[in-house]
């Protein structure tokens, strides 16, 4: 900040506020300036731990965060095939259209048919090393070890 007020200066250029309280023309590497940049900085953090709290609290109520869903499984099974031969995800994305919601009939963006793909590709990855446990005979859920309970010792 301090190079910009500086740089600001070396150009002759001032701060000047229209309207407000600090109304009137300002050295952009004065008291002034620095103390508004400090607080823009603070509120700009305070703005963001707030979303930040928000989409938390919404996420622990079972509510979804951001727009409608625009996949299904069919756009899936199309977009795992497309990859199957190599394309590209914008040649994916240019040849599956949205069948639902608003944005029936549109193409999905690129980042919307990664996004897809890396899903399946993670829950697949997560059923794979369930099984895999599974197979080993071990559970995939923690076992609680033996205790000894009113003095009798469970192992034999």
């Amino acid at each position: 900040m301090a190079t910009l007020a500086e740089e600001l200066r070396a150009a002759d250029v001032g701060l000047e506020f229209l309207t407000g309280e600090l109304q009137g023309s300002h050295d952009p590497s004065g008291v002034v300036f620095t103390v508004l940049a400090a607080l823009s900085g603070m509120e700009r953090e305070y703005i963001r731990d707030r979303t930040l709290e928000g989409h938390e609290s919404a996420r622990k109520n079972g509510k979804a965060i951001g727009g409608a869903t625009v996949t299904d499984p069919a756009m899936l099974s199309m977009a795992l095939h497309l990859r199957d031969q190599d394309l590209s995800l914008r040649e994916i994305a240019s040849r599956l259209v949205i069948t639902q919601g608003a944005k029936r009939g549109r193409r999905p963006s690129p980042a919307t048919v990664m996004r897809m793909l890396r899903d399946h590709d993670t829950s697949i990855a997560e059923l794979d090393a369930e099984a895999d446990d599974a197979s080993n005979g071990r559970s995939p859920w923690p076992v609680p070890e033996p205790r000894t309970v009113l003095g009798h010792d469970p192992t034999p």
